[in-house]
C-alpha cells in the first residue's frame, strides 16, 4: 500500500482519488487484461485526456 501511494506521490496524483477510483474500477470487474492502464501515471494520463476532452451534452439555452 506504502508503494501505491508514494507512486501516486511521485507521478503527482491525489493517492485517495486515485485508490477510490482505482478499488471501484476493480470491483466492477475491470478486465486482468488491462490492468496496467491502473498505474498512477497512466490512470493519470487517461484523467487527464477525459478532462480535455469536450461533453457530449447540449449546451445550456
Amino acid at each position: 500500500m506504502y508503494t501505491l501511494v508514494a507512486t501516486c506521490v511521485l507521478a503527482g496524483v491525489e493517492p485517495w482519488a486515485y485508490l477510490a477510483d482505482v478499488l471501484e474500477k476493480l470491483a466492477r470487474g475491470w478486465p486482468q487484461r488491462r490492468l496496467e492502464e491502473l498505474l498512477p501515471p497512466m490512470w493519470k494520463a487517461a484523467r487527464e485526456a477525459s478532462a480535455q476532452t469536450p461533453s457530449t451534452s447540449p449546451a445550456p439555452t
